[in-house]
């Protein structure tokens, strides 16, 4: 299924400055992800981050927080951010369908949260380049059990343009000024 910017949300799983410095590819991660939710806020995609117990790991990066507009943010303790009531409602009440999900570490975090959400009927897309754990093997192999479960993998190219649509709007226009152009720039590596 094609996403469509008005049942999507970006979910930004624990980014987490204490935490990148050992995780391979966590600042493409960080990125990446923060690449697409500014595409993201210019189509109206609402952007959530969630932490893992940020008084122990800290909170998400700087380098990712900089780049955010507007966003929820989320305290966790467990691994699943489906397993916190609080999110869960949220989410709820949200009326988003389909969930973009990436972070870090993806074989714990990300993947606990992606096949919570699997669970309760979302549509998961897994967001590749955006996805890092310690080791790469993790990240690939839980990028295969989330999409065995049901979950789409795709890139932040794949989500922007479906967000996007047409080439011939103002948002079309707006987005190839502030962010398409960065694309042709950057390699694209990932699991």
């Amino acid at each position: 299924m094609r996403l469509n910017r008005k049942d999507s949300l970006l979910l930004i799983v624990d980014l987490q400055a204490g935490l990148l410095p050992v995780v391979d590819g966590g600042m493409q991660a960080v990125r990446e992800a923060g690449w697409l939710a500014g595409v993201a806020e210019l189509v109206g995609v609402p952007v959530w981050v969630t932490e893992q117990a940020p008084e122990k790991i800290g909170a998400s990066a700087p380098e990712l927080l900089d780049v955010l507009g507007d966003y929820e943010l989320f305290h966790k303790q467990h691994f699943s951010a489906m397993e916190d009531a609080g999110f869960r409602d949220a989410l709820a009440a949200a009326d988003a369908s389909q969930i973009v999900i990436c972070g870090s570490e993806a074989h714990v975090c990300v993947l606990q949260t992606a096949l919570g959400l699997l669970a309760a009927g979302y549509r998961v897309y897994w967001l590749s380049e955006a996805t890092a754990s310690r080791r790469p093997d993790e990240a690939w192999l839980a990028r295969e059990r989330a999409v065995t479960g049901g979950a789409v993998s795709i890139t932040a190219d794949m989500a922007a343009y479906e967000w996007i649509e047409r080439c011939d709007t103002q948002i079309f226009s707006q987005a190839h000024r502030r962010f398409l152009k960065q694309r042709s720039a950057r390699p694209l590596t990932f699991f």
